[in-house]
């Protein structure tokens, strides 16, 4: 593989190399188990000794070429793909905090993560609390205590599409000696690179863009490199791992601890790989992914000026927009100034007449999911977030008429006849 190559060529060429007469395309390795010729070649693929396939619960074949695909294209050295979003975010973390320890998190995180926060963590003894996006560097600094591990944010907020500003974030983590983790689910390595910004690792529901046709759930972590995990912080990866005889992640793996470890501890535990055949229909969705991207993109954007000139229409809440808030981070941190293809508008008249426009939609489904080829709608407050509380609702950006838009790769104009039927129902 080229380090130079675009990120363009390296969606569709990274990752797996063939052999001369093999199969062009990464074969889907449908096996649980590999066959070798003598005991000690197992035996230092258990010690971790060597490089290898033994079991698909930790590593196969058809997975591993996509995770070098996602970590190239995000510019980290290493990655591990596993069974949902869900999982990616809940490892990432896990990885690195323990019971008694603490994480610091932005409020405007998808309804999911933040009960997979204060609930599911937090009965594992990991208590996450949080800063609002429009705390300045100081006020977050504030935020950050002696047992904190980690800084977790969303590149794009869903559905609230806030712009974390990363910069900010990773001068308080750095300035911490903990890590800054971004979930860069909506924008995709084609629209931001994190890394370049200061992050050190990213997550991803590979089950959303990446994937794209809404057909494999999945999810990954990818690793930069390069964090100090020797700081003092982090035992874990400074002190002898018993389960594999006392090898050490900094110094037996200095090019990529956190991705070794949480594979080898992690996955190895609780069992949650991704599996062949979704890792291959995952990468060959990021094949078209830039262009998909830039289609989602100027799909969204043309929508989101319809609706906000529509007179049917409250309010329009899209970062592509000029007059948006958060249009400056997006000219400074996505690519080409493109916000993804997701919206969210209200309707005049509240939720009633929300509901009315949703059930009015002929092209648009009403669907729990976002991020794929094709048009849907959601209500955030009724369906995805409906386990949070009002205050948690208010601190994600989730008002009562809000309506998400995932916008699709369909005409514009056809997308747009739709809504503007729709809201003459209303």
């Amino acid at each position: 593989m080229n380090k130079d190559w675009k990120i363009e060529t390296l969606a569709i060429q990274a990752g797996y190399e063939p052999e001369n007469g093999a199969a062009r395309v990464v074969p889907i390795v449908q096996s649980t188990t590999y066959r070798y010729d003598d005991v000690q070649s197992v035996a230092d693929l258990f010690d971790l000794k060597r490089e290898g396939f033994f079991y698909t619960r930790l590593a196969n074949p058809t997975v591993d070429a996509f995770e070098k695909k996602i970590a190239a294209m995000e510019g980290g050295v290493a990655a591990v793909a596993l069974s949902s979003g869900q999982t990616a975010n809940a490892f990432a973390l896990m990885n690195i905090a323990r019971c008694g320890d603490h994480v610091l998190a932005l409020s405007s995180l998808y309804g999911g993560t933040v009960s997979l926060f204060t609930n599911t963590l937090k009965k594992a003894g990991i208590e996450v609390s949080f800063v609002t996006p429009d705390m300045d560097e100081a006020a977050v600094a504030a935020q950050v205590r002696s047992n904190t591990k980690a800084l977790f944010v969303e590149a794009l907020a869903n559905p609230a599409l806030v712009v974390a500003d990363f910069e900010k974030y990773a001068k308080v983590a750095h300035d911490n000696g903990i890590p800054l983790i971004v979930d860069n689910t909506f924008p995709t390595p084609v629209l931001c690179r994190p890394f370049e910004f200061g992050a050190d690792i990213v997550t991803h529901s590979t089950t959303k863009y990446i994937d794209g046709h809404a057909v494999a759930v999945g999810g990954i972590v990818v690793e930069k490199g390069g964090f100090n995990w020797s700081c003092g912080k982090f035992p874990e990866f400074t002190e002898p791992d018993e389960s594999y005889h006392g090898l050490v992640y900094t110094k037996d793996f200095a090019a990529a601890p956190f991705s070794v470890k949480l594979r080898v501890q992690l996955v190895r535990d609780y069992g949650v790989p991704m599996m062949p055949f979704n890792a291959f229909l995952a990468s060959l969705g990021t094949e078209t992914l830039p262009l998909r991207m830039e289609r989602h993109s100027s799909n969204a954007l043309e929508l989101a000026e319809f609706l906000k000139n529509h007179p049917k229409v409250s309010w329009v809440n899209y970062p592509g927009l000029a007059d948006n808030p958060e249009n400056a981070l997006v000219k400074k941190y996505f690519t080409g100034g493109m916000a993804s293809g997701v919206l969210c508008f209200g309707v005049k008249g509240g939720r009633a007449a929300g509901e009315k426009v949703m059930n009015s939609l002929k092209l648009a489904a009403i669907v729990v999911h976002v991020a794929d080829t094709r048009t849907g709608v959601l209500h955030p407050a009724s369906m995805t977030h409906r386990q949070l509380s009002e205050a948690e609702l208010e601190a994600a950006g989730v008002s009562p008429d809000l309506i998400r838009v995932t916008v699709g790769l369909e005409n514009i104009e056809d997308i747009k006849a739709d809504f503007d039927q729709a809201l003459a129902m209303a």
